[in-house]
């Protein structure tokens, strides 16, 4: 009589198969010495040319072809040790997809992203690579340039995708437990797959009409096309993950509601929608928006498809975006589109300490985007029908760092002068959503609205409610949400395990 086979317990498989992809790296690195790949330059993202682009809203970036593409994965040095995967907020095995991209296995390379990282289309458009994974490159350290990790990322998610070959993984036996996501962001999204690929049966609930989060209202069309968007959204509900939209959690139904449908765990990522603004006389004047009324009209509300669609938003002449993050990036190159004869960015420190990415500020600059550097506001000017007409702006110096760790701006007495603008947009950050704590008793919160977690697990103060992205961080990256998504669906796991299932 012979014995039944005894499945291999996952831990071994992943081991096995992380010491299999180790041995073929090797292989690759015996073939081809690092001094050879240090030789080779960086291949360029193809751009389209900026008076062209700055008139329409289609993608900026081209992407890189497949030689290309090649080309570039070749310049990775195959490291024993890697610091390219801890500069990563999801942890993406980057050596291994990239030398999948080497050796034209480009599904394959799609298929290794997606093993952590759900997003990989919109990872390779709006990450900061090169502040994280990119960063800390080895070719950086001794070249000064790092391998494309991003632009790679982008073209094996961009060659899954247009292909058609888009598959989906083995899913386990269903656990039975349910998760109640709030928010379908990028940390939404992101613990949702990762909990569905676990066997969960989770459910996001999204305030909006659409899903996506910052990702629909906040990115431009031109960063992120709301095509792909929606094919990365698509991939998640073919993992089981159900998305309710036009459900305010808070409003149509509470946390407690939720539980008591049956809804065992639950993770809060309702984000940062709140606009801050700078409390200067003129705020009230018609044409000031918030960076988030500004953008939510043009990307989610398709004011930028006019006359298809016929969302009013006010065509100006000359416009200034108050800040100097990558939401002001987006809200100038956006008037810029829209007809801006002049686009003015307005920020209070200098270029370096611009907490935009580098890409975007160079891509502003080709644009014909004007930067009034050591800049601030101190009051609007409207006319007499209450309509902004100019402001007034103060010249700044420069003094010690203050806890951002950059150098603090300070006002220089008797440097006003006024500019002309029928349009302003405030983009100085926002504050978290209140609703959710404002209906949910127990909830601990921080002193800046945002929900207070313990930041090793992200559990809240209530039990088994875990929170994560802008909620808890205020305005943050795209990439960070998707790392607080991560870490909190191993918790979530964690969690649901140590009880009955139902």
């Amino acid at each position: 009589m012979t014995e039944d086979k005894k499945e291999m317990p996952p831990e071994t498989k992943s081991r096995l198969k992380a010491e299999h992809e180790r041995e073929w790296r090797q292989e690759l690195r015996k073939a081809s010495p690092v001094k050879e790949r240090m030789k080779a330059a960086r291949q360029k993202m193809p751009e389209r040319p900026p008076d062209e682009r700055n008139r329409d809203f289609r993608e900026v970036n081209i992407g890189l072809d497949a030689a290309s593409a090649q080309a570039e994965a070749r310049r990775c040095w195959d490291c024993a040790n890697p610091r390219c995967v801890a500069g990563c907020p999801v942890g993406i095995d980057i050596p291994s997809f990239v030398k999948l991209i080497e050796q034209g296995k480009f599904l394959e390379a799609a298929w290794k992203l997606k093993e952590t990282n759900s997003l990989p289309a919109i990872c390779g458009r709006v990450c900061p690579q090169e502040t994280q994974c990119e960063d800390v490159c080895s070719a950086k350290k001794a070249t000064g340039v790092p391998v494309a990790i991003g632009n790679l990322e982008r073209f094996a998610a961009d060659f899954e995708r247009t292909g058609g070959s888009i598959v989906i993984p083995p899913l386990p036996p269903p656990t039975g437990h349910r998760v109640a996501v709030v928010g379908a962001g990028p940390a939404g999204l992101t613990v949702a797959g990762d909990l569905a690929k676990l066997g969960h049966r989770v459910t996001i609930f999204e305030a909006l009409h659409i899903s996506g989060g910052v990702l629909i209202y906040g990115i431009p069309e031109f960063r992120l096309p709301k095509a792909i968007l929606k094919a990365e959204v698509d991939y998640l509900t073919k993992l089981g993950v159900e998305i309710r939209t036009s459900f305010v959690v808070g409003k149509t139904a509470t946390l407690d509601d939720l539980r008591a449908e049956g809804y065992e765990a639950f993770f809060i990522a309702s984000g940062a929608g709140l606009p801050n603004f700078m409390k200067i006389p003129g705020e009230n004047l018609v044409g000031v928006y918030s960076a988030n009324e500004y953008l939510t009209r043009v990307n989610l509300m398709k004011a930028y498809d006019f006359p298809n669609y016929d969302t009013p938003v006010f065509p100006a002449r000359r416009a200034a975006v108050i800040g100097g993050g990558n939401v002001a990036m987006d809200s100038v190159r956006t008037a810029k589109r829209l007809g801006a004869e002049r686009a003015i960015i307005i920020y209070r420190r200098s270029l370096q300490e611009m907490p935009a990415r580098i890409e975007e500020v160079h891509h502003a600059e080709e644009e014909g985007i004007e930067f009034q550097f050591l800049t601030t506001p101190i009051r609007y000017i409207g006319d007499d029908k209450g309509r902004i007409r100019a402001m007034e702006c103060l010249r700044m110096g420069l003094g010690e760092p203050d806890a951002s760790g950059r150098r603090k701006p300070v006002p220089l007495e008797g440097s006003e002068f006024i500019i002309e603008v029928d349009m302003v947009v405030v983009a100085i950050g926002q504050s978290p959503n209140p609703l959710i704590p404002q209906t949910t008793p127990g909830l601990k919160m921080g002193k800046w609205g945002n929900i207070d977690v313990d930041w090793k697990t992200l559990a809240t103060s209530l039990e088994g409610v875990y929170a994560g992205g802008d909620i808890i961080r205020g305005g943050a990256t795209v990439i960070l949400a998707m790392g607080d998504g991560r870490v909190a669906a191993a918790e979530i796991d964690a969690y649901l395990k140590s009880r009955p299932c139902p």
